[in-house]
């Protein structure tokens, strides 16, 4: 069984659906216990959703930046 660290870890190779099968099943298993990394998946899908809706010129500059820096901030979790 994988750590929460491990599972925010490879969060958003997950939505992005980039792992390969056991590592996959690893995060998928650790999801189905643990409230506090799912809430992590529902926060990420949502902000992939937003910013799959958005033209990037659309986004003002600074705003961009920050959900730039809080993604990079979630994956070296």
């Amino acid at each position: 069984m994988i750590t929460c660290a491990e599972a925010v870890k490879q969060l958003w190779s997950y939505l992005d659906q980039t792992l390969d099968r056991a590592e996959r099943e690893g995060v998928r298993e650790h999801l189905s216990f643990c409230r506090t990394c799912c809430g992590e998946v529902e926060f990420a899908q949502e902000l992939q959703k937003f910013m799959s809706s958005q033209r990037s010129d659309e986004i003002p500059s600074d705003v961009r930046i920050r959900l730039e820096s809080l993604l990079e901030e979630m994956k070296e979790r």
